[in-house]
């Protein structure tokens, strides 16, 4: 985290409003630093783990209204996403689900970074837009 924002610190000046909000600049700067750690690892470092059942069962019940609002997003998020036409949807799936760069999706569905670019541009407005309609986003 310091690292991400040690580099937002020292290219400050390379925010350009005209682009997006700050917090969208900011996210993106975070999400990619932590992109970049990552794949600094080895793959032999990164697993996936799973959620013992028992551990589950072993953590404190959180407030059901909370748990009722938590699924109601993730339900529209889920929409929304099934919502986009699927080159924007694959996109989006493989940026934020699969953890690859712009350029590796472009190299996996074969088109130029210009295009990948603009697919998850229009998905993530059209998802912002889809989130905002049904008053789960500020904006």
């Amino acid at each position: 985290m310091q690292e991400a924002f040690l580099k937002i610190w020292t290219n400050a000046s390379g925010f350009d409003a005209r682009k997006g909000s700050l917090r969208t600049w900011l996210i993106t700067a975070v999400r990619n630093r932590s992109i970049d750690h990552l794949r600094g690892r080895g793959a032999h470092e990164r697993q996936e783990l799973e959620l013992q059942p028992e551990l589950a069962e072993a953590a404190p019940r959180s407030d059901p209204w909370r748990e009722v609002s938590l699924s109601l997003e993730r339900m529209a998020v889920r929409e929304a996403v099934g919502s986009l036409p699927s080159e924007q949807r694959q996109t989006i799936q493989l940026a934020y689900f699969g953890g690859y760069s712009q350029r590796e999706i472009a190299d996996m569905t074969q088109v130029p970074v210009s295009t990948v670019k603009g697919r998850m541009r229009l998905a993530l407005e059209k998802l912002s837009s889809y989130l905002q309609g049904r008053g789960l986003i500020d904006v």
